[in-house]
């Protein structure tokens, strides 16, 4: 299949920055690209070909947008499962598979998935509605303390809550959850793993994350993770043996916990680029962002190592602030040595919203770690 220059098709369903780090590479690369969302400020409108305006839940809007292109990708995982399986019958390529995306939408069945494919998760329950859960600690079925994550449409830190009380719970929506054990870990950490049609398949360096204690979002991601080589050989295990139970094409985020005696516990999985990857775009031979593209259309994998320690710092919306984004002292921080900012190209702030993230690079990963510290406590996003 010629994908270069020529009159092949890729869609993406989804608009926001991931997409638009995508097509940083399908430029590169002359793929003629078409994108779905629900936001005409969406920022891969820029940089596609064509932008189609329609909601990624909807069945009508995914099915007449998929019918146009060659080969269907996703940078969300909340789409039209549905619309994905009628494509494949028809023919379309679907890049990650609906089988998957069926499997991981749903954080419940995603959590079965790894108990019946022997992959080491943390122990939860399953309810149907959060209501339940009061009536499963007074029976004695559930302890305190808990993890309670809503089933679908969790992300960034929504739909995840620590329930320490009673009173925790309060307020928490009615749907459809897990209450999982409360790990105490020591690190979180993430491998992602490519994989071709051919199935060839590919790891990234282990990354350590290091999140907000509010907004529980991720504010560093360091690589390589400063952890002990016989650690992050077990977590590469992990992630392999779970992206062999998905037998997913493309890109599999796998992230985990490295408990107090080192053991690797599963704790989500993303099949599409992640933000544990952004560093890559600087410090890998090949960016999350291309290997995804090259996976997805069955093109050999690139080099996954990286040339140079990296830390990514997310650039959240500041507290306090909505309405035009304004980036203060982005200047002073391009100053600082190996510092590259990222603007993801929306326009309007709010608290925690994700606006960009800042790669930093060096040779030595303890200095880049001081550097994105007062990379973090310089730049703020504010609004006018």
């Amino acid at each position: 299949m010629n994908y270069f220059s020529s009159n092949f098709k890729l869609g993406i369903l989804g608009g926001g920055q991931l997409g638009k780090m995508l097509l940083y590479n399908t430029r590169k690369f002359d793929i003629y690209t078409s994108v779905l969302d629900a936001s005409n400020e969406a920022p891969c409108k820029i940089a596609c070909d064509e932008f189609h305006l329609g909601d990624l839940m909807d069945y009508d809007a995914v099915y007449n947008f998929g019918k146009q292109v060659d080969v269907l990708t996703i940078e969300i995982e909340n789409v039209n499962i549905k619309a994905l399986e009628a494509l494949e019958n028809e023919g379309v390529k679907v890049y990650p598979a609906s089988k998957t995306l069926r499997t991981i939408q749903n954080k419940a069945t995603q959590k079965l998935f790894y108990i019946d494919n022997h992959l080491p998760t943390a122990p939860f329950s399953r309810f149907a509605y959060t209501s339940e859960i009061k009536e499963a600690i007074s029976h004695g079925g559930l302890t305190m303390p808990f993890v309670w994550k809503c089933a679908q449409f969790g992300y960034d830190g929504t739909g995840v809550k620590i329930v320490k009380t009673i009173d925790d719970l309060e307020g928490l929506p009615n749907v459809e959850c897990i209450a999982e054990n409360l790990v105490p870990f020591k690190n979180e950490l993430a491998v992602i793993v490519a994989r071709n049609a051919s199935g060839n398949v590919k790891t990234y360096p282990v990354v350590e994350m290091e999140f907000h204690p509010e907004a529980n979002q991720v504010e560093y991601v360091i690589c390589p993770a400063r952890i002990p080589e016989a650690v992050a050989k077990k977590a590469e295990e992990v992630a392999l043996k779970t992206s062999e139970a998905y037998n997913h094409v493309g890109l599999l985020a796998v992230e985990m916990f490295q408990t107090q005696n080192d053991d690797i516990l599963i704790n989500e999985v993303a099949p599409r680029p992640h933000n544990s990857g952004h560093q890559t775009i600087e410090a890998s031979y090949t960016s999350q962002f291309e290997q995804h593209i090259r996976a997805i259309l069955n093109l050999p994998l690139g080099r996954t190592d990286s040339k140079v320690g990296g830390v990514m710092v997310n650039l959240v919306g500041a507290e306090g602030y909505s309405g035009d984004v304004v980036y203060e002292n982005i200047e002073t921080i391009m100053n600082m040595d190996g510092v590259t900012p990222h603007i993801y190209g929306k326009k309007q702030t709010r608290p925690f919203r994700k606006m960009g993230h800042v790669t930093i690079v060096n040779e030595d990963l303890a200095e880049a770690r001081k550097i994105a510290e007062a990379v973090k406590k310089t730049i703020k996003v504010i609004s006018k």
